[in-house]
């Protein structure tokens, strides 16, 4: 791809040099050019497969000392005092300091000289220091062009996933069927990380096919878990599973709010104000969302409801879709703005 993009390069200002992976490194295109502002931009509007477009303010020798010199220079006058800023050091290669020398020391001298604040998670300006063999570039960019999961006024959903206890029935036939289908409800509920999740058949059923299920189901949550416990800086929710017939289900928890889905329902945007005042409520600890399989929810249980729901008016949602597309739609609604 270093290759492709070099010869785009190439192609959109011919009057400059490119080094595609300079010195074996991989995923860099370095861009010599002595209108280098003016090249970044035209390669920022032309080429999607430049990731990060980093134009160098000051190019010097890779040495501690002279890093901290250049990036003085680069930020006097360019970062203001009611400004933050961040130090975000890249260096490949071997030196005799790390990267978290350069941002300690870089960053001491940045304040100092601009009285600007530190801000290590959404600075208003970022001093970009990529370090390559012997030789360091610094740059400064805006801190709007990182981009983050979570940022000020995106705020994470998991207080409302953590309310939701998922009730569903199994889905019950084949073996390999029961057991495939059960792996990926299991991924589901644990990707989302509700409460908690409830298998709920109806009468007596099949021992063998509920097993498979079931073990589905918990290979599902251990293989999503194990990924979410990599990923995630945050402790992630292991849900508990629990079997429990339907109907008693709803008998126990008639005191709680019940959602059905189901397509005799109404639309989900038609009864968002619903929604979000059974969510938002305080008073509220668990919210019950039922979910079909091949046989959907029986009608009488609709009048204990407090909400019927459909997802997409027309179209039937697969077993393997139901939960997640359920439970997607109840975020969007939860983080619409009002009007």
């Amino acid at each position: 791809m270093e290759n492709i993009v070099a010869a785009r390069i190439l192609e959109l200002t011919p009057n400059v040099r490119v080094a595609p992976r300079p010195r074996g490194f991989l995923g860099l295109v370095l861009v010599e050019a002595e209108k280098q502002f003016e090249v970044a931009e035209q390669i920022k509007k032309n080429i999607l497969e430049a990731e990060k477009v980093i134009p160098a303010y000051e190019v010097v020798e890779a040495s501690l000392d002279k890093i901290v010199e250049a990036a003085k220079k680069v930020v006097k006058n360019r970062i203001k005092p009611y400004e933050t800023f961040a130090i975000r050091t890249t260096r490949r290669g071997k030196h005799s300091f790390t990267s978290l020398d350069v941002n300690i020391k870089a960053g001491a001298a940045v304040k100092e000289i601009t009285n600007a604040s530190v801000n290590l998670s959404f600075p208003d300006k970022i001093v970009a220091i990529e370090i390559i063999g012997d030789t360091a570039l610094i740059s400064i960019l805006k801190g709007t062009g990182e981009y983050k999961k979570l940022r000020p006024g995106k705020e994470p959903v998991v207080k409302f996933l953590r309310k939701i206890a998922l009730i569903q029935m199994p889905y019950l036939g084949p073996l390999d069927a029961s057991y495939n289908m059960g792996v990926r409800i299991g991924r589901e509920a644990q990707t989302f990380e509700v409460k908690e999740l409830v298998i709920a058949p109806i009468g007596s059923i099949p021992a063998d096919q509920l097993l498979m299920f079931l073990k589905g189901v918990y290979e599902g949550i251990e293989s999503r878990y194990n990924i979410q416990k990599k990923t995630y800086a945050r402790k992630v929710n292991k849900i508990p599973v629990y079997v429990q017939d339907l109907y008693q289900v709803v008998r126990d928890r008639f005191k709680e709010p019940i959602i059905v889905f189901e397509p005799e329902g109404e639309p989900v945007i038609k009864m968002k104000n619903k929604i979000k005042e059974m969510f938002n409520s305080p008073k509220v600890k668990r919210i019950n969302i039922l979910i079909g399989s091949r046989v959907g929810i029986p009608v009488g249980i609709y009048r204990f409801a407090d909400l019927i729901l459909d997802i997409a008016p027309g179209v039937t949602i697969s077993t393997d879709l139901a939960a997640a597309s359920a439970i997607t739609a109840l975020i969007t609604v939860l983080e619409s703005v009002e009007d």
